[in-house]
């Protein structure tokens, strides 16, 4: 890793380094905070969590080729001839620190992502776009959050050209600091929910929150904003410089038109600018994909790209596991969002799922982190999803209870089961289900809905 030895390291993290001279200017070759993931060279980062304490590993990290290791004890009983060793205060602000400086040194373009919902779709959007012309780098899973922005950055290699930077945050001040180390060229932000309120309050304080990004947006970056969201839509300035809107209204910047809905097969339209229209096809079902696929074109226009490129990127896009990723079985459709969700996420896979062919079957489960008004809001998805005429719905959860209420005040008599856990749900799903049924599967991360979609494909 470019300009990355020991010395450095200790420098830029406040740290003490224990070593023999011969290998503080050695360059590291990654960085790690898995002890599964040594390999020679590399620094491994003793992270103590709640369950697992990173230091016991740091004898085997040295046998298994680390070139240095870094934590928050003395070493007792590490042999560490050979090789450094490095003392911090905080082995996360360190990670944090390194990757700021190591970022500067990189100098990589970076889009950054963020929004209450869709961040990651739209990663994904953006990176099939501009991978059709640029050594792209993305962030890989779920991290997002203080300890996985800084890993994506560390896998930053002189050959990317631009990276794409899904960053997410529950509180404020947390953009602040993950904009402090990434510093975006150019910032894309999907909309303004109701999330993390028990934090946040509102979604003004959301608004507040995501925007703390523009914080550290480069000088001259640009700012893509859904411009159909009511709160992204107030911001008329952004360090001095209008944002770039996108959005279904023709009032901005880029917007869809000539739009043809295919349902799970995906949308056809025009994505129409102030100076030429590129015809795209969007590969997977949803209105929210069609904005995500706006704003991917609109980085693709900015990065110079062709409209051919641009849409042979839209065309290749495909949705990950958990983030409206469709499974056809011989026995159903599923619509697997079950990573995560929150008011307007179901509304949008409600939605989705309402425009297909057959019987509709809902599988939701609670949305967590929403504040005070939880039980309404919860209450709201049922009636939305009755009146939406979604033929059984399948209510999961403590919290759940209110979509079940919700559904049958909004006149639904028949097709609403009501569970308070998930495995006394898995028991009775199989006799709700239809062949042909067309399911979505949805809930918040922490109610593991993933081990229903493994059933569904399963049966």
């Amino acid at each position: 890793m470019k300009n990355l030895t020991p010395e450095i390291i200790a420098k830029v993290s406040g740290g003490r380094c224990i070593t023999g001279k011969n290998y503080v200017s050695r360059e590291i070759g990654s960085i790690t905070t898995d002890s599964r993931k040594i390999e020679k060279d590399c620094m491994f980062v003793a992270i103590k969590g709640e369950r697992v304490d990173g230091n016991k590993f740091v004898p085997d990290a040295y046998k298994d080729g680390a070139l240095c290791c870094i934590s928050e004890n003395e070493p007792e009983g590490v042999e560490i001839d050979g090789c450094a060793y490095i003392v911090v205060d905080s082995c996360l602000q360190a990670v944090k620190d390194i990757a700021e400086y190591y970022r500067e040194v990189c100098g990589t373009k970076i889009i950054g992502i963020t929004g209450s919902v869709g961040k990651t779709s739209t990663k994904e959007m953006i990176a099939s776009v501009l991978s059709e012309k640029f050594n792209t780098l993305k962030t890989l899973g779920n991290f997002n959050n203080e300890l996985g922005v800084p890993l994506t950055i560390f896998r930053l290699r002189p050959e990317h050209e631009v990276a794409i930077v899904e960053m997410g945050i529950s509180d404020f001040g947390e953009m602040t600091r993950l904009g402090k180390i990434v510093k975006p060229d150019a910032c894309v932000i999907t909309n303004i929910g109701q999330c993390h309120l028990e934090n946040l309050g509102d979604r003004d304080g959301v608004l507040k929150a995501k925007t703390e990004i523009f914080k550290y947006l480069k000088d001259g970056g640009t700012a893509y904003l859904n411009g159909d969201d009511d709160k992204l839509a107030s911001v008329k300035d952004v360090n001095g410089k209008a944002p770039y809107k996108f959005g279904f209204d023709k009032s901005n910047d880029i917007y869809a038109d000539n739009i043809v809905n295919h349902g799970l097969a995906g949308t056809e339209l025009d994505a129409v600018t102030k100076d030429q229209i590129i015809h795209i096809k969007v590969p997977v079902p949803g209105k929210h994909m069609v904005s995500n696929a706006l704003a991917a074109v609109a980085a693709g226009i900015d990065m110079g790209m062709t409209p051919e490129e641009i849409k042979a990127g839209i065309s290749k896009f495909e949705a990950i596991g958990g983030h409206s990723s469709i499974y056809e079985s011989d026995m159903f459709t599923i619509m697997d969002d079950c990573y995560n969700a929150n008011p307007v996420s179901m509304k949008a896979g409600i939605d989705v799922l309402s425009d297909v062919a057959g019987r509709k079957v809902a599988i939701i489960g609670d949305m967590f982190e929403l504040g005070t008004e939880e039980k309404e809001m919860h209450y709201d998805i049922g009636k939305y999803a009755a009146l939406k005429e979604i033929d059984c719905i399948v209510c999961i959860g403590k919290l759940a209870k209110q979509y079940a209420d919700g559904a049958k005040d909004a006149g639904k008599t028949e097709g609403v089961y009501y569970f308070e856990d998930r495995d006394s749900a898995i028991k009775e799903i199989p006799s709700i289900l239809q062949k042909s049924d067309s399911i979505l599967v949805k809930a918040s991360h922490g109610m593991h809905f993933e081990k229903i979609v493994d059933i569904l494909k399963n049966m």
